[in-house]
């Protein structure tokens, strides 16, 4: 749920970048405030990096090696390790922590973690609402995209949460 989570974030980020405002633009086109496409961008790329790194733990806690880490990233199997590894253990610690740690200064991404740790179902719950939300209706994704295939069985929780 985590790289799910990292996946919603980085579209969100990614989003938020399209739009172009007339209030952003000079007349003759160029931008009113420099930087700020940089910024949107920079926005972007640190999300990006997010959920490769959840996409990497993922990986990891799914049993791949670090040389089939390496391999999809076109990173050697050391780089791979030193780079990932950290939020492999980032991650392990949390999970056996009470308290959820996240490198996010204070804020929703914190609160979002937090949430997640303490109450998966209703994360998952979350992020069916997003995905169904952004659903461009070429695929039919189901009533439950994530927590359908995350909690499915006796500890499925019951019933969908109104948004």
């Amino acid at each position: 749920m985590v790289m799910a989570y990292e996946a919603c974030r980085l579209a969100e980020s990614a989003r938020a970048a399209v739009p172009v405002g007339a209030h952003e633009l000079n007349p003759d086109g160029t931008a009113r405030a420099l930087g700020a496409a940089l910024a949107d961008a920079a926005r972007v790329l640190a999300a990006a990096r997010r959920f490769v790194a959840a996409a990497a733990v993922f990986e990891r806690l799914g049993g791949a090696g670090w040389h089939l880490v390496g391999d999809a990233l076109g990173l050697p199997t050391r780089t791979a390790r030193e780079h990932f590894a950290p939020a492999e253990a980032g991650f392990r610690a949390e999970l056996r922590s009470t308290e959820p740690r996240s490198a996010e200064p204070p804020g929703r991404a914190d609160w979002w973690r937090s949430h997640l740790v303490r109450e998966p179902h209703e994360a998952a719950l979350d992020l069916d609402d997003w995905v169904l939300r952004h659903a461009d209706g070429e695929t039919d994704l189901g009533p439950a995209p994530v927590s359908g295939a995350l909690f499915a069985g006796p500890h499925r929780p019951g019933g969908r949460r109104a948004t």
